[in-house]
């Protein structure tokens, strides 16, 4: 960080993969955490349509919704964040783009969570 800085692409990157770690050892609170802190600075250094920031909104929704404690209004919110990255990546990558195609899917099953919710 102290090399590069807090807002450059290599060091959100970093913090992305960090957030994918936390996740997948099931640090909910951690990762969400992480991901909360380092979207603002994405958002502001790299732009919302960049795929390193899709990649973040991505993993907060996901953090949001996978949580064995989440609520509704985490899956609501995990919803929204589904739906604008969906909607950027088909604008951006395009509809047939694989990264794409797994937003979509993550979006549905997770519309059916909330049908249950």
């Amino acid at each position: 960080v102290a090399t590069l800085g807090v807002s450059h692409e290599e060091t959100i990157l970093t913090g992305a993969n960090v957030s994918v770690s936390l996740l997948k050892l099931h640090l909910w609170d951690e990762a969400k955490t992480v991901l909360r802190d380092l979207l603002p600075v994405a958002r502001q250094s790299l732009g919302d349509d960049h795929e390193v920031t899709l990649q973040l909104n991505s993993n907060l929704a996901a953090t949001l919704s996978l949580h064995p404690e989440c609520t509704r209004d985490n899956l609501l919110e995990a919803e929204a964040l589904y739906q604008d990255v969906v909607q950027r990546r088909r604008r951006v990558f395009g509809p047939a783009h694989p990264n794409t195609l797994i937003n979509e899917r993550a979006l549905s099953g997770l519309r059916v969570k909330l049908a249950f919710a």
